[in-house]
């Protein structure tokens, strides 16, 4: 029996867009890649996710460019611009996609973050969504000339705090705009200059994965984007973060989870297999294999052939890569779980780079690949799917020509966009005051605040 909502109807599938252009997964050699900073990139992008009814475009911020080995990553983005400088560009050749962001809750101000989100709300008649992120290390604070003055708990207490504070702005701009908040890390007073938002709130993502990040999802954010792309990784992450939202006084279709994969297709399966080793392989050069072991290794690593066995050395311990989220904890567990792989499959370097950092999470016809994001939903390892292409900017063009209409012929996808704010085009409530939110965080915790430290991880 297929799962289905009170309706009656099946679980729908929803689709978010991802601009390619903040990782050093996009295959910039081949002749289809273009800029990742003009404007038409951004714009075909989100035009192309608005054609095919996609719920969100998503650009993820870096305040800082990558640095390797103390210089720019030249295999890397080179030249990030303002997103919310984007996203208001965008809203006025958009008309129903929502328009989500990555800003940092560390080296920002809440009235300045929450006035131009709402700036965004108003242009895009309710389309604004904020990824909130904490910025972790000094290296990204030396711009600010603020590296390292908070400690990694109080980063994550003060972002907390941080968006109580933006939400009672915007609750502030309901009425008439007079707002007053003092707490460890904020104490300000005025008026807010804009009016009562379109969208109420603008919707809030998060997207840590610990488990005081996943309290912190239940407690405060409306949105997760999570690395969980793989349907058996998503379900467990799914059910727990699901499973801990009556805590906090929240229904399971409160909270969306969206994990950011990548879709290959092919006319026939093999087709759709080898098109996936391909791109896998211009994903991975030789010197980005070399690059990629040395952020695990912590050392150098250009005295080794990337077309030979793995680095015979124990790992380094100083990080020789900045600007960057660490995802691997344990480098030495992680080092000898590869020479397994590499032994038993007799990989080189460069293949074992390509084997472990593949994220081609659907690769398939057209059809088998709306079959697998609609069993993926049903079977609740996801709420929806931001897609990652790995071309700038059309490489979303052949699901939305292809997949769409496989999805809307399964009758597991809309054929038009609801009415209302980006809230309804997600399914999530209406927006709830800042005092709702920590009323229900207090209760939760045992707290009159709810501030309770949480982790947020920045993106891209």
């Amino acid at each position: 029996m297929p799962d289905t909502h009170t309706s009656g109807q099946p679980r729908q599938v929803h689709l978010a867009a991802h601009f390619p252009g903040v990782n050093n997964t996009t295959v910039w050699a081949d002749a289809a890649s273009g800029s990742h900073i003009e404007f038409d990139s951004f714009s075909h992008l989100a035009k192309t996710a608005e054609a095919g009814l996609f719920d969100f475009f998503f650009l993820a911020e870096g305040l800082r460019l990558r640095e390797h080995q103390n210089k720019i990553f030249d295999l890397d983005v080179v030249g990030r611009p303002n997103t919310t400088a984007v996203l208001s560009a965008l809203a006025a050749v958009t008309t129903r996609i929502g328009l989500a962001g990555t800003l940092s809750a560390t080296y920002n101000e809440p009235f300045d973050i929450a006035r131009r989100l709402a700036t965004i709300d108003h242009l895009s008649n309710g389309r604004a969504a904020w990824n909130v992120v904490t910025t972790s290390d000094a290296f990204t604070g030396e711009n600010f000339r603020r590296g390292g003055y908070l400690d990694h708990a109080d980063r994550y207490r003060r972002a907390e705090d941080f968006i109580d504070v933006a939400r009672r702005l915007w609750d502030a701009a309901a009425n008439d705009g007079a707002f007053a908040h003092e707490s460890d890390f904020f104490d300000i007073s005025g008026r807010f200059p804009t009016g009562a938002l379109p969208g109420g709130h603008p919707v809030v993502f998060q997207a840590g994965d610990s488990d005081s990040g996943r309290d912190f999802a239940t407690g405060s954010a409306d949105v997760v984007f999570t690395r969980h792309s793989d349907p058996e990784s998503g379900r467990k992450f799914y059910a727990d973060v699901k499973s801990r939202l009556a805590r906090y006084g929240r229904a399971e279709d409160e909270l969306k989870i969206y994990p950011g994969v990548s879709v290959i297709l092919g006319d026939t399966p093999a087709e759709a297999v080898e098109r996936s080793r391909e791109v896998a392989a211009q994903q991975v050069s030789e010197a980005g294999a070399i690059a990629f072991l040395e952020r695990v290794w912590d050392r150098d690593l250009s005295a080794f052939d990337p077309n030979g066995p793995l680095p015979d050395v124990p790992p380094g311990g100083e990080s020789i890569s900045q600007g960057r989220v660490r995802h691997i904890k344990d480098a030495e567990a992680t080092i000898a779980a590869w020479r397994d792989i590499a032994e038993a499959e007799n990989l080189t370097a460069r293949e074992l780079v390509i084997r472990v950092s593949n994220r081609h999470s659907f690769v398939g016809t057209p059809h088998q690949v709306a079959l697998d994001l609609a069993e993926a939903v049903r079977t609740r390892a996801a709420d929806g799917y931001i897609l990652v292409p790995h071309l700038t900017p059309g490489g979303l063009d052949e699901v939305v020509e292809k997949v769409v209409p496989e999805l809307q012929e399964l009758g597991v996808y809309r054929t038009e966009y609801p009415d209302g704010s980006l809230r309804e085009t997600i399914g999530l409530p209406a927006a709830r005051t800042a005092a709702d939110w920590a009323d229900a965080r207090g209760r939760a915790r045992g707290t009159t605040t709810g501030a309770d430290a949480a982790e947020l991880k920045e993106v891209g």
